[in-house]
């Protein structure tokens, strides 16, 4: 049985949340330019469109050990679009921004706690962060009754957000049992984890990954879980910090502790153990299982003959004993586990149609509407420019904002919003 072992947990240092800054570029802005030739007094618009910005995606790697590199330096930010020119030239695009996570990250608000995404496996891509459009240069203004525009789209602003992330321990095996029990020893044996190891419970504070491979069988990950207590279910013993670290394991490795100064006999500890996994969630008792005696150097023979019918075998970490059957069971559980297949939750976020443009009133008196398309068109415009207002108070007419102004109850002399864009409201 050869051993090896690759940390992905980082040892005692094993991060497993932290907050993320993710921030889409913005777009560049559209050129006002006209034409100017010899021969030609009056050339049309010639200004090009601005470049879009670059998007920020969280992707899933397994490559990717931990979430810490995010601590020192949580923000991230894609590229800008340059700007358009004369000529029609536009701007050049920004190219989106990866930002590589561990498998198995599921990412929350920060603010809200909402959760957005779980990137489960490798490829496993989300939106954190969506780029800003380019604005539009005078050319594409250009119409019947507006021979000359002279104005231009702004770029738009890339949309910016906290977010938090959370890694759960992706694991072939997860070792389930009471503290104290050898699940440390255990694993220091049959990989090269090098854990802390004493003789007092809760020496494990953080989970340790080690890498086995058996003779003549895949590898696969074993996650040394910190021990477990009765009522760990309902928080004790920062219980379900320590559990939702098994949510994703494929198998359980069930150890119970057969040395003289146990406090529970295999029995009660193989009850208890079970029952913790069910009451916090349970489909974990449907996960394949091995259950085993551990300690056996300094068992009593009466104690391991008491053994559950359950337990399958027993093993000593200290002397090796059992060692070589049980990674091969575990093994065979394994292949079994990732052959088997699996539904993978999908995410959808609905997005009702609406009719009408959705007005609402802030608590500090202010009507905004609430709508990201004629948010973006008052946005991207440039409000300092008089055609451009003429042109925008159209657009806005059109998208039907003044309809549902009006039938939100708003009324002259109210202060309303629309993006960037603040005005009082005028029925006329």
């Amino acid at each position: 049985m050869s051993e090896s072992h690759a940390s992905r947990s980082g040892g005692s240092q094993f991060v497993d949340e932290c907050g993320l800054n993710v921030h889409g570029g913005d777009g560049g802005a559209g050129a006002v330019s006209f034409r100017r030739e010899a021969h030609v007094p009056k050339g049309g618009p010639d200004g090009g469109d601005g470049g879009d910005g670059g998007s920020v995606w969280l992707e899933a790697d397994h490559n990717v050990a931990s979430l810490l590199s995010f601590r020192d330096h949580p923000h991230r930010r894609a590229g800008d679009g340059t700007h358009g020119s004369g000529g029609k030239r536009h701007g050049k695009a920004a190219g989106d921004l990866v930002v590589k996570v561990p498998e198995g990250t599921t990412i929350h608000d920060l603010y809200s706690g909402e959760v957005l995404a779980d990137l489960v496996q490798h490829g496993d891509r989300w939106l954190g962060a969506e780029a800003g459009c380019g604005g539009r240069g005078n050319a594409k203004f250009l119409s019947n009754q507006r021979r000359a525009p002279a104005f231009a789209e702004q770029g738009e602003q890339g949309e910016e957000r906290w977010l938090s992330l959370e890694l759960r321990l992706m694991a072939d095996v997860a070792l389930v049992g009471f503290p104290n029990v050898g699940k440390s020893t255990l694993i220091s044996r049959i990989s090269a984890a090098k854990p802390r190891i004493a003789d007092y419970p809760f020496t494990t504070l953080e989970p340790n990954l080690g890498v086995v491979r058996p003779d003549g069988r895949p590898e696969f990950v074993v996650a040394d879980i910190p021990g477990l207590i009765e009522g760990a279910s309902e928080g004790r013993g920062l219980g379900h910090q320590f559990l939702r670290h098994i949510e994703r394991a494929r198998v359980l490795l069930v150890l119970l502790d057969l040395a003289p100064t146990a406090m529970d006999t295999p029995q009660r500890q193989l009850d208890v153990l079970l029952g913790e996994l069910g009451a916090y969630r349970p489909d974990l008792l449907n996960r394949p299982r091995l259950v085993v005696g551990s300690r056996t150097d300094v068992a009593e023979p009466a104690t391991i003959e008491a053994l559950p019918d359950a337990a399958g075998s027993c093993v000593s970490a200290m002397t090796g004993e059992g060692l070589e059957s049980l990674v091969h069971a575990m093994a065979d559980l394994v292949v079994e586990a990732r052959q088997a297949p699996t539904e993978r939750p999908s995410m959808v976020v609905h997005r009702p149609p609406t009719e009408d443009v959705a007005v609402e009133r802030g608590e500090d008196g202010t009507w905004e509407v609430l709508d990201r398309g004629v948010a973006r068109v008052a946005n991207l415009n440039d409000l300092t420019n008089p055609d451009a207002l003429d042109y925008l108070q159209d657009r806005l007419k059109r998208m039907g904002v003044n309809r549902a102004l009006s039938r939100a109850g708003v009324r002259d002399g109210e202060p309303v919003r629309i993006g960037r864009l603040e005005f009082t409201y005028e029925q006329d």
